[in-house]
């Protein structure tokens, strides 16, 4: 497996976690420090570990948590670090998003999530073969 595949799969599981509501996944997913962070659409920055972990148990223990998905992951790893740039779907709404991760032993663990609202998607030019089909605005 990829360095790559490993860190799509572990932004799979933070995704998992926030659909299925389940506060101890999420807990888990994080790097256990404070240097962690997270912006969720139209709040502040968050920053350390209890207060971040606090929001997200906030947020899967609300029975009206919006529904969410996945979509488009690009994972982007350099060493121990590695990121996620992908659409989050959020009760149909879509969100860019980016997920960092770092390498803690040989589990990728969130150190920060940030989404917020797409003001338009463009189609990207095939003038450079390497970016992706579309770019986002």
């Amino acid at each position: 497996m990829t360095k790559e595949s490993k860190v799509i799969a572990a932004n799979a599981a933070f995704y998992a976690a926030f659909a299925a509501g389940d506060f101890a996944a999420m807990e888990r997913l994080w790097a256990d420090d404070d240097g962690i962070s997270c912006i969720h659409p139209g709040w502040p920055a968050i920053i350390g570990r209890a207060t971040v972990i606090g929001s997200w148990r906030d947020i899967l223990l609300n029975p009206e948590r919006p529904q969410i998905a996945c979509a488009e992951p690009q994972a982007i790893v350099d060493g121990d670090s590695g990121r996620v740039l992908c659409i989050e779907i959020v009760d149909g709404t879509a969100l860019a998003a980016a997920n960092h991760f770092r390498r803690v032993g040989d589990t990728w663990r969130l150190v920060h999530h940030q989404s917020s609202p797409i003001a338009q998607i463009v189609e990207q030019t095939h003038d450079e073969p390497s970016s992706p089909s579309r770019r986002i605005h």
